[in-house]
């Protein structure tokens, strides 16, 4: 080949600032609803960018979030979608659940930034439910629309 060529690609990640600012804010509702949390922010390859554990949050919790916030930044969705995405295939339904780092349930979240995948926020602590809460507040902490 002749001339430049590029064996490589641009890729758009969440910024330090942006991290912090989104555990920040996954623990502030926390506090609201009364439970203890882990948060991780991860980049757009999964590379953990920042975490916050709050006092007295389940010592299991640590590598779960951060394990869910991988999870949603892989795959590009909402780690409460595998339930549906597994119904009606028995081999998939089988296979992923016990994929090292794959969470199949609620609290992993995907960032995107104008419809690029910039990272992922991952909260675990409370139910599936509380867990997603913290994290879309993670994500309208930084302006970013849900999935």
């Amino acid at each position: 080949m002749a001339g430049s060529s590029s064996h490589s690609v641009e890729q758009r990640v969440i910024s330090a600032e942006a991290a912090n600012a989104a555990v920040l804010a996954a623990v502030a509702r926390a506090g609201e609803l009364g439970i203890r949390i882990n948060v991780a922010a991860v980049d757009s390859g999964g590379t953990l960018a920042a975490f916050l554990r709050m006092p007295g949050a389940f010592l299991h919790s640590v590598d779960i979030a951060i394990d869910k916030a991988y999870t949603a930044a892989g795959f590009g969705f909402a780690t409460s979608q595998w339930a549906g995405i597994l119904k009606g295939d028995e081999a998939l339904r089988l296979g992923m659940p016990v994929r090292a780092r794959n969470v199949v349930f609620g609290g992993g979240l995907p960032l995107r930034e104008g419809g690029v995948l910039i990272g992922g926020i991952g909260v675990s602590g409370g139910s599936a439910e509380q867990d997603e809460d913290c994290a879309r507040a993670a994500m309208a902490a930084l302006g970013l629309a849900g999935d």
